[in-house]
């Protein structure tokens, strides 16, 4: 037996070109449904775990699914809801809350609005730098760092990503005041500010440059007066700095500004269903969610769906098996003039029987072995299996 696969070897690796193509395709085979299954179930496990260290969100009521992506895991946007919504939470003494803004995008990388709060339930810590101190300040996720180039003590400036959104975001200078400890998580993605910063960016807030005003010419229809009238502008400030800082302010009732949704975290659970029951009026505009819920039916749903590509997986996987076996046919037919050869040297029918059972042995093993260290590779990289599956989200 020994003979057979050494000549089974010198023949595979004699036509390396047809013997790796055979290689590749069974590796592929067994590889593709177990692919699927292993990044359903990494990205069961970290939204899972993601809503569990989350108890409650409040969003807009009918947008269940919208908000908690938003929130949690910053995909898409939801409605979002008044920031004076967190000091009623606060003041029933049940809860505290933490609101999110999950809005806007920069450079493609998801723009945070928080409250210092944040950092330390997320049990985010900077590894390079320090965490925000003032308005216009910023610390990266360690992902967003590296997706970006950035590093601290660098500027990013927020532009709109569609330049054709007349509604998107003031361009305003960031400072990088921090890098974070790399998390795992959808953490490691975003671009963090403070909730006031963003205000800013939206425009519901402004500072003045310091200096005179200058005058400015009106446009039409007043440019044909004669002479024209002159208005005084202060021309808004691009960055934020400690000499034009005091001027930022706001104006109107600041708890009327948008956030995406409030985090929820109960003292107990007597506190927690005394809180539910504020919003079971089904006619409120808002609604208590937990997560762990939401995201067990979607997931829920993901699987149904993956078992149905498994099916077309399974069903395609056998076609290429009776591929590969048409294909072990015809090069039987093919070595028609090494069988002859084998049949003179007064070998019997059984050593070709033997041979081909041997090659088909080596290609099974080195398809696995292949198979094994790819899957291996692909484990070490699952933070971005699950985050192609969040995004397909």
């Amino acid at each position: 037996m020994r003979h057979d696969f050494y000549l089974a070897w010198q023949y595979l690796l004699h036509y390396r070109w047809r013997s790796l193509t055979l290689l590749i395709s069974t590796c592929l085979i067994g590889l593709l449904p177990l692919l699927l299954h292993y990044s359903l179930s990494q990205a069961e496990r970290v939204m899972l775990a993601r809503a569990e260290a989350t108890p409650w969100l409040i969003g807009v009521r009918g947008s269940t699914v919208d908000t908690v992506l938003a929130s949690l895991y910053f995909r898409d946007t939801a409605p979002g809801l008044s920031y004076g919504e967190t000091r009623r939470v606060d003041q029933t003494g049940w809860a505290y809350a933490l609101p999110v803004y999950a809005r806007y995008r920069i450079h493609q990388v998801p723009l945070l609005g928080i409250t210092a709060d944040y950092f330390d339930f997320r049990h985010l810590t900077p590894a390079h730098g320090e965490l925000p101190g003032f308005i216009g300040d910023c610390v990266l996720g360690a992902q967003a760092a590296a997706t970006l180039g950035l590093q601290v003590g660098d500027t990013l400036t927020s532009t709109p990503d569609n330049f054709f959104d007349l509604a998107g975001l003031t361009p305003l200078k960031l400072h990088i005041t921090g890098i974070l400890a790399a998390t795992g998580t959808v953490d490691d993605e975003a671009v963090y500010v403070d909730l006031k910063t963003i205000w800013i960016m939206e425009g519901l807030g402004h500072g003045h440059t310091s200096g005179p005003s200058r005058a400015v010419q009106p446009s039409a229809p007043f440019s044909g007066l004669s002479p024209a009238p002159t208005v005084s502008e202060t021309p808004e400030a691009v960055e934020i700095t400690p000499d034009n800082i005091d001027s930022f302010h706001f104006h109107g009732d600041m708890d009327s500004y948008p956030v995406t949704a409030l985090m929820v975290i109960p003292h107990d659970d007597r506190a927690a269903t005394l809180l539910s029951g504020r919003y079971l009026d089904e006619t409120l505009p808002l609604q208590l969610i937990r997560p762990l819920d939401v995201v067990h039916h979607l997931m829920h749903n993901i699987f149904r769906i993956g078992t149905l590509f498994t099916a077309v997986l399974i069903g395609v996987s056998g076609a290429a098996l009776l591929a590969l076996a048409l294909v072990f046919a015809l090069s039987l037919q093919l070595r028609a003039g090494e069988l002859t050869t084998i049949d003179l040297l007064g070998c019997d029918r059984f050593t070709v029987v033997r041979l081909i059972t041997a090659e088909i042995v080596l290609i099974l093993l080195f398809a696995t072995a292949l198979g094994a260290i790819l899957l291996r590779l692909i484990k070490q990289e699952s933070g971005f299996l699950t985050g192609l599956l969040l995004k397909a989200l």
